[in-house]
């Protein structure tokens, strides 16, 4: 699902969009749920035609009750089931391994910040499931974090949207360009962190992932 893709859905669906592409993507299906929630907020900015207390509402409602499916896939099904088909929602060992590594030694931190990070979105609640952990914590920390991120995403998509609308012309492009830009700049960032970490976890013997998770 691209950019392009969720444009329509936005216009058309609104909340419910919003919702849906959350929920999924906390549950653990590789879908741009920030990005459909900062689509919708600055939709929200620029035309007045969503509210953006209720897409704030709808993304934080998605990801408590998508992050909770999670949770509970991995606790009924547990490490084989990520072992086995993480690749096909873009989750290979070595990000596997780096996400256990992560929840090992911060869990807490893991499930409340990772709502802000690409790929921790999509393994942090599955891997909460899969070790065990107390659902009456995770559910704290998830439902905080889930609160926090669709707030702030939603609040800066919003005045960002806004800002674009009353600013016209050179200016509102250069806005436009910049965001954009420091936005992908931050996902190559990501992304290289990332990469480091695995290296340093392919040291890690194939069998230990099993015991690992």
């Amino acid at each position: 699902m691209f950019l392009n893709d969720i444009q329509p859905l936005i216009i058309q669906h609104g909340y419910w969009a919003v919702f849906l592409i959350v929920m999924l993507e906390s549950a653990g299906l590789p879908l741009p749920g920030e990005t459909a929630l900062l689509l919708a907020g600055a939709y929200a900015g620029a035309t007045g035609n969503l509210d953006i207390s209720y897409v704030i509402a709808a993304a934080a409602a998605g990801a408590i009750i998508g992050d909770n499916i999670g949770f509970w896939v991995g606790r009924t099904w547990g490490a084989n089931l990520l072992v086995r088909y993480g690749r096909f929602i873009h989750l290979p060992e070595g990000r596997l391994k780096l996400g256990q590594y992560l929840f090992k030694k911060h869990g807490a931190k893991i499930v409340f910040f990772g709502r802000f990070v690409a790929f921790l979105r999509v393994l942090a609640a599955l891997l909460a499931g899969v070790n065990k952990y107390s659902w009456g914590q995770f559910l704290f920390y998830n439902a905080t974090g889930g609160i926090v991120w669709a707030g702030v995403m939603g609040i800066g998509s919003y005045v960002f949207g806004d800002a674009v609308h009353r600013v016209s012309g050179p200016l509102g492009i250069a806005a436009l360009i910049g965001v954009v830009g420091g936005a992908v700049a931050f996902m190559i960032i990501v992304r290289r962190e990332e990469r480091k970490m695995e290296k340093r976890l392919a040291a890690v013997r194939d069998g230990d992932l099993q015991t690992l998770l």
